[in-house]
């Protein structure tokens, strides 16, 4: 049997063969459809965006001033982009991890640890004084050595977290392969206590069930068609209605609408991903995982996988497709050659699984910058401030992204407002054609650095020189 990365049939594709087009997290019972936005409501604040940012910022502002009318739009349903579309790793890290905030923010850096402990915190205990059952479960994350070269990378990487407080463990082969099971693990950093794992699906459900209780209103099918100064009012106009609102907090992250100027700083990444079917009690001794860390290769194109809590295994990553003009289509969550290539690797990564059958195929639309991290603008002299772009890693950093929106949509200087990161955006994304164009020439070159031994090119080198890259 042919279990490599090369066609042919084989047991990898009988695996996919049945699995269907939908995303595992939305396999809860639905609670059925808000009421979309109809004739004109009078709010204090409006919320764009009823995905993670847009959540944790009504939440927020809601228990910040109790009689505050905050109204919350969704062109869609609750989470229905990439908030209930990714892993669920809620990472501490505020800069897409910690080596990346050090190359762009070196002297803010403990700020940016502690405050993305402190977010952490706060995340966990909203989940308790809310009574979000979310699965939250704080197992920490294993980095994976999967060439030889990379057990210096993860020595490095264990002596920088140190230094900066972090509880880590290097664990060598036999140690790896004793917590998780795999012929392609040579080593790994376990992170304990920073990243844990969540049903995004489970929390933005319950950041809303949350909200409302604090009498925030919610209202779901209402694509917002723009938003227009009227005086000293903002109006967010949908198709059938508007709200006249004071301050507009727009948390739509790779999505233009309302607020096109956002295609500047982000652009839409898909990523894809397959769940298999719940392991039963033999698949779940070969393979370990008696800890239920999550796991992250440490190359440029890298898998991403957990177990979920009916301990099935999300396996995610690897390609980054970009599509010209920055397009978000249902119809680009369905790539038949990027899921079974997905499927070939995870029988490469667990062959001890044979015979295990994906149920679940999917993919959704990652916002990036340039440097990896989350951005914030303001337009209509601050009384609109619009957040996005976290990279993949926003499940954890969104809470801080809607908590620094607020204090700028309020003209609040804060410690976080006066930070460089949000101070600074990232270096906008050049117009089409060069912009897809930018992306092809650095997929390649994460390609061939994989295949070098990480050694960089001298296009890599050349972004990495001017602080930009592109990742997922």
């Amino acid at each position: 049997m042919r279990r490599g990365r090369g066609g042919g049939s084989t047991w990898a594709d009988e695996a996919l063969a049945g699995a269907e087009p939908r995303v595992v997290w939305f396999e809860h019972p639905d609670p059925g459809p808000r009421p979309a936005l109809t004739g004109r409501l009078d709010a204090d604040l409006v919320v764009v965006g009823a995905g993670f940012s847009g959540l944790w910022a009504a939440l927020m502002a809601a228990e910040d001033d109790p009689g505050r009318r905050i109204v919350v739009v969704e062109a869609d349903r609750i989470a229905a982009s990439a908030s209930g579309r990714n892993g669920g790793f809620v990472d501490a890290s505020l800069t897409h991890g910690l080596e990346n905030g050090l190359a762009h923010w070196p002297d803010e850096i403990d700020t940016l640890v502690r405050l993305g402990r402190e977010n952490l915190a706060g995340f966990t205990d909203a989940l308790d004084r809310h009574g979000i059952d979310a699965a939250f479960e704080l197992s920490g994350e294993i980095d994976l050595a999967t060439e030889p070269h990379h057990r210096d990378w993860l020595a490095e990487a264990a002596a920088v977290h140190r230094r900066h407080g972090e509880d880590v463990e290097v664990l060598d082969e036999a140690a790896m392969r004793a917590e998780v099971d795999s012929p392609r693990f040579l080593a790994g950093l376990w992170r304990r206590g920073s990243v844990g794992l969540v049903d995004p699906v489970r929390l933005a459900r319950g950041l809303a069930d949350a909200a409302e209780r604090l009498g925030v209103t919610i209202l779901e099918g209402s694509p917002v068609e723009a938003v227009e100064s009227d005086g000293p009012h903002l109006v967010v106009r949908t198709a059938a209605g508007r709200v006249v609102a004071e301050r507009v907090v727009v948390a739509t992250n790779a999505h233009r609408r309302p607020w096109r100027r956002a295609r500047r700083w982000v652009v839409p990444v898909y990523d894809y991903v397959l769940a298999t079917e719940p392991l039963d009690p033999a698949a779940r001794a070969a393979i370990g995982w008696h800890h239920r860390q999550g796991l992250g290769e440490v190359t440029n194109q890298f898998h991403y996988f957990r177990l979920t809590p009916d301990d099935r295994i999300l396996w995610g990553g690897y390609d980054a497709i970009y599509p010209f003009g920055g397009r978000i289509d249902p119809r680009l969550e369905q790539a038949g050659p990027t899921h079974r290539r997905l499927a070939h690797q995870f029988f490469d990564t667990f062959p001890q699984l044979e015979g295990v059958r994906f149920t679940h195929r999917w993919a959704g639309p990652i916002a990036t910058t340039t440097r990896f991290t989350a951005a914030w603008r303001t337009a209509h002299r601050g009384r609109l401030v619009w957040v996005g772009g976290y990279t993949g890693l926003g499940v954890g950093a969104s809470r801080f992204g809607a908590r620094v929106a607020l204090d700028l949509v309020d003209g609040h200087r804060t410690e976080r407002t006066e930070l460089a990161m949000v101070r600074r955006p990232p270096i906008p994304f050049p117009p089409e054609p060069l912009r897809w164009v930018g992306v092809q020439l650095t997929r390649r070159a994460l390609q061939r650095a994989d295949r070098r031994q990480g050694r960089r090119g001298p296009w890599l080198r050349l972004l990495d020189g001017a602080g930009i890259g592109f990742d997922s």
